[in-house]
């Protein structure tokens, strides 16, 4: 059997990452397996597991581009802007599952993962652009996302 080049790998390494990318934000990291991402890609579990070897490692490598996902949404030129686009991005489905994940792994023991460096660098430059009322307003808006996340799983559940 001849030896992959590195490109190749770096290729189906990426197509992995972008798959589960997608499934991060559509089904969720619990939903999310080797299986689903072998059904997607084709790619066999044991050929994934190769190259991830843990689950978790799906959100180490995607650690940045989510939290790009998460960013890219808001508006810091003011409080009143970030409110709004924070309201606005909530209503996307991409974005609240960004926080929906972030939430979902809040209390875990994920030292491996250097988890949302979204939300420290939405504070950051909340904070650069707004001062302490902007790290505030985030925080406030963590909070309010949470609820509003609670309740529609709450409804979701009692449906």
């Amino acid at each position: 059997m001849a030896k992959r080049s590195r490109a190749e790998t770096e290729r189906t390494v990426n197509f992995i990452l972008d798959e589960a990318l997608k499934q991060l934000l559509t089904i969720g990291f619990e939903a999310m397996s080797y299986t689903t991402l072998s059904n997607a890609t084709g790619i066999s579990r044991t050929g994934i597991s190769h190259h991830f070897p843990r689950k978790t490692e799906f959100l180490t490598k995607l650690d940045m581009r989510i939290g790009q996902l998460f960013v890219d949404e808001l508006n810091f030129s003011s409080i009143a802007k970030l409110e709004q686009s924070w309201d606005l991005a909530m209503a996307k489905p991409q974005h609240s599952a960004v926080l929906r994940l972030f939430f979902s792994l809040c209390g875990a023991n994920q030292k491996s993962i250097g988890f949302f460096t979204a939300i420290e660098h939405a504070k950051e430059l909340a904070g650069i652009e707004l001062g302490d009322e902007g790290e505030r307003c985030i925080n406030h808006l963590i909070g309010k996302s949470a609820v509003v996340l609670l309740s529609k799983n709450s409804e979701a559940k009692a449906a």
